[in-house]
């Protein structure tokens, strides 16, 4: 399974960006899909992941309301909206699947990785 992240840019403070994260070698209704960031010198965190189509999706607080994951299982890609940026969005986001069920907000929950995509939000 791979997993190509891209849609990252540089952007102003209260743009929007769409993340895009195309998977090839297995379809991703088998898995739940996240989105991770990592800031640097921070430790990467949870962004946003996307269960099932129809499930449930579950988001950071800081992102709530301003960031939307979407799957798409025709075209084997999941996306994240993001809306209303702010500088702290700043970040290289990763796109990630799990066979799991349980543990969505955890990196560790994640079986597979996209390289990752540059996001920079200027003030």
């Amino acid at each position: 399974v791979q997993l190509q992240a891209s849609g990252g840019g540089l952007v102003q403070a209260g743009d929007s960006l769409r993340l895009s994260c195309a998977v090839s070698g297995r379809t991703i209704s088998s898995y739940v899909m996240g989105w991770f960031r990592q800031a640097p010198g921070k430790v990467r965190e949870f962004v946003a992941a996307h269960t099932w189509s129809g499930g449930p999706t579950f988001y950071e607080d800081a992102v709530k309301g301003r960031f939307t994951i979407s799957r798409d299982n025709a075209e084997n890609t999941v996306y994240l909206q993001m809306n209303s940026l702010k500088p702290e969005d700043t970040a290289v986001y990763y796109c990630a699947a799990s066979q799991s069920q349980y543990g969505y907000t955890s990196d560790r929950s994640y079986d597979y990785w996209g390289q990752g995509t540059q996001v920079t939000v200027s003030s």
